[in-house]
């Protein structure tokens, strides 16, 4: 397997400090953020890259010598957002990033499918959780006719550009498991769009990524290395649990477009993304990658992190370590 980081972590330094600490940890490639919720802190200049080849190779020269590969771009946003203000900025962050990666040479780029209002003229985001009712069956119908037409146009593009489009089994989202993928594919006769398949959200709903990874076999394009601890407290309020904290304008908060902010996770918490080996150890993750090897060889794994309990460096040391461990041991078993 091919193994790296999701760069936004690192978003703290330049671009070639944080391919210097990729490279210390025995990671090989760097997946890079170009838009969506997050700036593209370390492509800041996307639109001469796409149009000027003294640029594009300009950016390219920053990983000569590094022995630290491009490892897929990554726009995850809301592109289906019904907020002017938020969706059609994720939407052409998309379509930029498509551009970008042929313009750069890969074949990949993570992004997420997105999710509409409940109905015409809505004006916030309606995930149905749980579609127990009709009325719940019909806010669906309505976002795959929002949902459908935007991804056929995303899904010819990246076509004619010959890459792949990864969305991230992410809630929050249409498309957040198996089904809805595969619910999308179908309706749309997609080609060129698939999974980006982190296991940490599989995990917190209860799902096996090993069994997932093989359920979905080839529409698996990329992948994430993230690990989830299950909290006692689950037990009394349930991995759905909503006890967010809105964040304050004079706290340190995260922009996610428009005027819509990421809140304080609850505390105490049902469960927490920590690094690979606090949730499931070696063993787990060397199984997860013998099933997404079986998928694609030269698939890119990339770790990201977001353990609060540990700093930046510290993190992706201790995730690198559990990773290129449980490769070793892949390679091991099947020798």
């Amino acid at each position: 397997m091919r193994l790296g980081l999701y760069n936004a972590i690192f978003h703290d330094r330049p671009l070639g400090d944080a391919l210097a600490v990729i490279a210390g940890n025995g990671l090989t490639g760097i997946e890079l953020n170009t838009g969506g919720f997050l700036p593209p802190v370390h492509v800041p200049d996307i639109d001469a890259i796409l149009v000027d080849d003294a640029a594009r190779d300009a950016f390219l020269a920053q990983f000569d010598g590094t022995g630290v590969s491009i490892a897929g771009l990554n726009c995850n946003g809301n592109p289906l957002h019904p907020d002017p203000a938020i969706g059609p900025a994720h939407a052409e962050d998309v379509r930029r990033s498509i551009r970008l990666a042929a313009r750069l040479g890969q074949d990949r780029v993570v992004t997420m499918s997105g999710l509409p209002a409940g109905e015409p003229g809505g004006t916030r985001p309606n995930w149905i959780v749980n579609a127990w009712n009709s009325a719940a069956l019909d806010v669906l119908e309505h976002q795959w006719s929002v949902a459908v037409p935007f991804w056929q146009e995303i899904d010819a593009l990246a076509r004619e550009h010959g890459v792949k489009v990864a969305l991230e089994l992410h809630p929050q989202n249409l498309v957040f498991n198996p089904a809805t993928i595969r619910e999308l594919v179908s309706r749309g006769g997609l080609t060129n769009v698939g999974v980006e398949l982190d296991a940490s959200h599989l995990f917190w709903q209860q799902m096996d990524p090993v069994a997932v990874v093989r359920d979905l076999g080839p529409l698996v394009f990329h992948a994430a290395a993230k690990d989830v601890r299950i909290n006692p407290h689950a037990a009394i309020n349930g991995v759905l649990d909503n006890s967010f904290r809105r964040l304050s304008p004079g706290e340190a908060r995260t922009n996610l477009g428009g005027d819509e902010w990421a809140n304080e996770w609850p505390k105490p918490s049902a469960w927490d993304f920590v690094a690979l080996g606090k949730g499931h150890d070696t063993a787990y993750w060397s199984r997860f990658l013998e099933a997404l090897h079986e998928v694609d060889p030269e698939m890119w794994v990339n770790i990201e992190h977001e353990d609060t309990e540990l700093g930046r460096e510290d993190g992706v040391a201790a995730a690198a370590r559990v990773l290129l461990a449980a490769d070793a041991e892949r390679e091991g078993a099947a020798v």
